[in-house]
């Protein structure tokens, strides 16, 4: 066994609650809801974390507002998150500094295992996971190495999104994780039926909402109806658990 497996079980012990946002196709919006989800769980009280493992393409720290290139990484006993808006934050894009980082399968399985090994969290009530989308070794690599981990799908109402987050829904819950509901963005209510049938919550619709990349651009994300609508995801789904 890599020594680094024994020690990921510890890095995670002061974490209350590990959630992955994941879908599985790319371009839903996961990102987004991710990060806002982390900065709304903030607002709303909690101490929480976010942690990117798209290794090969990391977005989530343009919606941060984070500067690879000029952000410094503390190393004490591991790599210490960096703070983003009040949510501790780490992604592999602070170690390639924005930069391209082309891995094949044997490098994305070590890349993760790195961050999952090294990465220092504090006590948090919720560690969001940005995972990686599909169904490919990442995802799986997620599944084996974090503990208790908790699966929320991201999908929209287009029909190619629909059957795909039903495969990668039914795929999950043939796995034994916890899959705690769907959430539809750009949507209205199209997934209703699909929770319905596989026995999952609704968590809830994001409208589509023009005004998110010029928000994410000069950063004021809270300040969207994206933002208010995941607010209130985070409010109901979330934030009673």
């Amino acid at each position: 066994m890599d020594p680094r497996e024994a020690v990921i079980r510890d890095r995670f012990s002061s974490v209350r609650r590990v959630v992955a946002f994941a879908s599985s196709k790319g371009g839903v919006g996961k990102t987004c809801i991710t990060c806002a989800s982390a900065l709304a769980l903030k607002e709303l009280g909690h101490r929480v974390g976010l942690l990117d493992l798209d290794v090969t393409n990391p977005t989530a720290h343009i919606v941060l507002g984070i500067d690879p290139k000029s952000t410094e990484i503390e190393e004490e006993k591991g790599v210490k998150p960096v703070e983003a808006r009040g949510v501790e934050f780490m992604s592999p894009a602070l170690f390639t500094h924005g930069e391209p980082s082309p891995l094949r399968g044997g490098e994305i399985h070590d890349a993760i295992l790195e961050m999952l090994s090294v990465t220092r969290w504090g006590s948090l009530d919720y560690l969001l996971i940005d995972a990686p989308p599909g169904m490919s070794d990442e995802v799986l690599d997620v599944l084996r190495y974090i503990p208790r981990l908790e699966f929320v799908v991201v999908a929209t109402p287009s029909p190619l999104s629909i059957d795909s987050a039903r495969r990668f829904t039914k795929f999950l819950l043939d796995e034994g994780a916890r899959v705690l509901g769907l959430v539809e963005n750009m949507g209205s209510g199209s997934l209703e039926s699909l929770c319905k049938s596989m026995g999952v919550r609704y968590l809830g619709y994001i409208p589509f909402d023009p005004e998110l990349d010029r928000a994410i651009e000069e950063g004021r994300i809270e300040s969207t109806r994206f933002y208010a609508s995941v607010r209130e995801i985070c409010r109901s789904a979330f934030h009673s658990l």
